[in-house]
């Protein structure tokens, strides 16, 4: 399949084959797809959790909204976000800079300041909101390369985020749980796997200006 034939392909996977497992080299690969994700200023303010445990995973089912594919996908990828996003974290980011690229910290110091400058202009909500929108762009990354993969997913929303936090102690790691996307092998009796994609025509969504 051609990479439209894959887009065409995925669709938002409601029952996994639970006898089904990704292997550890696919797994790890989709680590890598998340890790070189984009983000604003290439800040990278989010942390990802692949989860496998299946004692885990039952225990986060009540808290998303009991969506059964939780407990049988073969992997629960929970996208996290930085909390209190701020100085900190720019100048671990500018210290990675300096180190991968073989800059001193004082060539990276204009840069460190039109980030921390746009930051300083946010209040807490637009920053957690800005926040929000990187963790968005990983995921929509992320549900594309599962697609080139030959990987199901099913993003989700439907999760009580603070009970997510409490179970998964992101509180006490500066995190917080923003959005779900379990993976795995859709089940052959998953009544959404024959169903015809919908969107709207490329004329309804795209309009070119020329």
């Amino acid at each position: 399949m051609n990479h439209i034939e894959k887009l065409n392909w995925r669709y938002a996977t409601k029952k996994f084959d639970e006898s089904k497992k990704l292997s550890d080299d696919k797994i790890n690969k989709l680590a890598e797809a998340l890790r070189l994700s984009a983000s604003s200023f290439g800040l990278q303010p989010w942390k990802f959790l692949i989860i496998s445990n299946e004692d885990l995973k039952k225990e986060l089912l009540p808290h998303s909204w009991n969506q059964e594919q939780v407990v049988n996908c073969s992997h629960h990828i929970i996208f996290c976000g930085v909390k209190n996003f701020g100085e900190k974290e720019v100048q671990a980011f500018i210290e990675d800079t300096a180190k991968t690229r073989g800059q001193s910290l004082e060539d990276l110091e204009g840069y460190k300041g039109m980030m921390t400058n746009f930051l300083s202009y946010k209040s807490d909500e637009e920053k957690d909101a800005w926040v929000k929108n990187q963790v968005y762009i990983a995921l929509g990354s992320f549900m594309v390369t599962c697609a080139e993969m030959e990987i199901d997913a099913c993003p989700m929303e439907g999760i009580v985020q603070k009970e997510y936090d409490k179970v998964l102690g992101l509180a006490e790691k500066g995190l917080t749980s923003i959005v779900a996307c379990p993976v795995g092998f859709r089940s052959e009796d998953d009544k959404y796997a024959g169903l015809p994609k919908v969107r709207f025509s490329t004329e309804h969504v795209v309009e070119f200006l020329k």
